[in-house]
């Protein structure tokens, strides 16, 4: 069994108050979630407005496959446009 474990961070531009946040990361985390079928949640820095750390989880049984879903889902997020991903950290583990 493999679990691939990604962290995004975004950068949230003319966002004033944490309604608005909030209202950038459930869009993303909706969208990741229905397209790729992962575990996501904001996991970070839930009291700065202008910053989200957004991490993702996937389970399979081919280390390759899971590496390559990760990448998709990054790309993924980044071409969403709804906020500036600033930083990635992945890490595949092998149960």
């Amino acid at each position: 069994m493999v679990v691939g474990v990604g962290c995004m961070i975004f950068r949230i531009h003319d966002c004033r108050s944490l309604k608005g946040k909030r209202k950038v990361v459930k869009a993303i985390v909706a969208r990741i979630r229905n397209h790729f079928n992962a575990s996501v949640a904001e996991v970070d820095d839930n009291d700065i407005y202008q910053r989200a750390v957004i991490g993702v989880s996937l389970m399979g049984s081919d280390r390759r496959t899971i590496n390559a879903k990760l990448d998709k889902l990054f790309n993924f997020a980044e071409d969403l446009g709804l906020a500036e991903m600033i930083d990635t950290q992945m890490e595949i583990i092998s149960l």
